[in-house]
């Protein structure tokens, strides 16, 4: 494998993320006393800091990996969507797939962060599907990016009611029209509803909920990849990669399972490890590579950024610096 070319190939790719996108407030400070109102810490504020969340995170990592993402969302018209808008610009994230509307808050996560511990989250947001003037004026938007030239479709799932079945469908069936790829990281609420897709991404907890199946992982293997064949019957996706956790990820084109192990690490935190997975999966796939080294390669960025604390994108250097061990090894 040429790695320094498949970089530069990820340079020349346009991917469009279409997900519930949120804002993560963080604010921070120092605990010294109790309340005398409530045996409650009190905070010293010392720090506030916003950030991108949700499907952004995945454009974040795109960016990351050189090549060019829009994002593709539904936001309140409110100072906090002003803020997400704000973020994707100075992040180099287009955002003329966002869509603002005054039916909807704009989702935010509240962590309040005392001596380096979270000790509180506070979630606004709206979980209500788009009304059907939202998903018409949304998927008008969408439809002149598809058609405009793109090389994949990316759908991030939060279940936070963008992904409604209208939308689903409509971006599917662009997708074909325009011969796009399409990859999915999935929830419970829709996980049969991408019909026909390039590639569908859940973890093992997903998979089993989404299908309402139990066997253990390793030990029922078989089960397993009777579980992959009943996915594929469901949605007639091409290809399943399955994240495994401390055991790695499975990949199928539906003739075989190809299994790699989790390599060796020390893990700080799993958040936002499964955005990074798909991101670069999808970048590997428009890429031309073979679902082995998609496999093998966002195994890898999925590993790296876990040894970091808090919500992180890959960082091209270290990954590439971790492909040349592993493909020349």
């Amino acid at each position: 494998m040429n790695i320094d070319k498949l970089f530069q190939t990820f340079k020349n790719k346009k991917i469009l993320v279409v997900g519930d996108v949120m804002l993560d407030r963080y604010m921070i400070g120092n605990v010294t006393r109790i309340s005398p109102e409530a045996p409650v810490p009190i905070i010293e504020l010392t720090q506030e800091e916003d950030r991108l969340g949700g499907a952004a995170n995945v454009a974040l990592n795109i960016v990351a990996l050189g090549a060019q993402v829009i994002l593709g969302s539904v936001i309140g018209n409110d100072p906090q969507g002003s803020q997400i808008k704000k973020l994707c610009q100075t992040a180099g994230i287009d955002d003329k797939a966002i869509y603002s509307t005054s039916t909807r808050k704009t989702t935010v996560k509240t962590r309040i962060i005392g001596n380096k511990q979270q000790l509180l989250r506070i979630d606004s947001e709206v979980k209500d599907y788009l009304t059907s003037e939202d998903e018409i004026a949304f998927l008008e938007q969408i439809k002149s990016i598809v058609a405009s030239g793109i090389d994949a479709i990316i759908f991030e799932d939060y279940n936070k009611g963008l992904l409604t079945q209208k939308v689903i469908d409509n971006i599917i069936q662009l997708s074909h029209e325009f011969g796009v790829i399409t990859t999915v990281d999935p929830k419970k609420n829709h996980f049969s509803s991408y019909q026909g897709v390039t590639l569908f991404k859940p973890n093992l907890k997903e998979l089993k909920e989404g299908l309402g199946l139990q066997f253990q992982f390793p030990e029922e293997k078989t089960e397993f990849e009777k579980a992959i064949g009943i996915l594929h019957q469901k949605i007639k996706n091409t290809y399943t990669f399955v994240t495994l956790s401390e055991y790695g990820v499975a990949i199928s084109d539906h003739t075989k399972v190809d299994y790699y192990d989790a390599h060796v690490r020390t893990i700080s935190d799993v958040s936002g490890a499964g955005d990074t997975v798909i991101a670069v999966a999808t970048l590997c796939l428009v890429a031309e590579c073979t679902i082995q080294e998609v496999a093998q390669i966002s195994n890898l960025a999925g590993g790296i950024v876990c040894e970091k604390s808090g919500v992180v994108s890959i960082h091209p250097n270290e990954l590439k610096s971790e492909m040349l061990k592993l493909f020349n090894s």
